[in-house]
């Protein structure tokens, strides 16, 4: 065993690990909020009199009332107050809506192609739940791919069996797991292997799990590692998952937040059935 750094690296023969290699991304805090200053109401100060001398009162001539005049309210005018969407509306605002109204949990959409602002709501709730950037609440192309995706993918395609199972679509780049025939971990996005490196079809099983499974040929951590065929496996992704364009070297990344999910589900021996095919590989 030899020492790299702080990190042990074992220089025995290892199987080759697919997996892509880039720096990992953080997402911006956004939880501060505008407060508008409030200033103190100042009370009123009164002067003590001082006393003078007391004088008799000289009678005065008796004053004549005027009547009273009656002055009628003048009506106050109502404005119709106006909602703001709260973002802008994307060029897929209506196919984002469809998708939406289809999975469901989102919040309250309106399937009309304007945006309003329980529609915004409900699109950044989605953005952020499956790692969108920005999430705005704009219907962008990034965000009707993967709602659409998600919308399409059949969980009974997966051959499940009495255990757990983890399915695998290639073709809408979807991963879900499954118990006794029922989705115990909904449909999630994941990115499979890019033109040259197809993440490839089968059943397999869990072989090897790590917490952090150092990769020798791309030199970079793979998070919640989950090995099931040869060198390929589940992990944490370590770049932006909806970059398509640079794919994986046969791995299924997985946002982080459903790598701990898939890790704590899986163990040693679980089911993984890859189907489909993905799009350009």
């Amino acid at each position: 065993m030899v020492w790299r750094g702080s990190r042990l690296i074992a220089v025995a023969v290892v199987t080759l690990i697919g997996a892509g290699a880039c720096a990992f991304e953080s997402q911006p805090d956004q939880r501060g909020a505008d407060l508008q200053p409030v200033s103190a109401a100042e009370g009123n100060t009164g002067a003590s009199a001082t006393p003078g001398p007391v004088e008799t009162p000289t009678p005065s001539p008796k004053a004549t009332t005027s009547p009273k005049t009656t002055v009628s309210p003048t009506p106050t005018k109502t404005t119709k107050k106006t909602t703001k969407p709260g973002c802008a509306q994307g060029d897929n605002q209506r196919e984002v809506e469809t998708a939406l109204a289809k999975l469901g949990g989102f919040g309250t959409i309106t399937v009309d192609g304007k945006q309003s602002a329980a529609d915004c709501a409900a699109i950044k709730k989605f953005q952020q739940r499956y790692g969108i950037s920005p999430a705005a609440g704009r219907a962008g192309p990034t965000t009707a791919d993967v709602a659409k995706r998600l919308a399409a993918t059949d969980t009974r395609k997966c051959k499940g069996g009495s255990g757990t199972t983890f399915c695998l679509d290639l073709t809408h780049q979807t991963v879900w797991a499954m118990k006794g025939g029922k989705v115990v971990l909904k449909p999630t996005v994941t990115r499979t292997g890019m033109s040259g490196f197809a993440t490839p079809t089968g059943v397999y099983t869990v072989q090897n799990r790590a917490l952090k499974e150092w990769s020798n040929p791309y030199e970079v951590w793979l998070p919640y590692w989950q090995r099931f065929n040869g060198g390929i496996g589940f992990h944490e992704t370590t770049t932006y998952i909806h970059v398509k364009s640079i794919g994986s070297h046969g791995c299924a990344n997985l946002l982080p937040s459903d790598a701990r999910a898939f890790w704590k589900l899986g163990k040693i021996g679980t089911r993984v059935h890859v189907f489909g095919h993905r799009p350009g590989t």
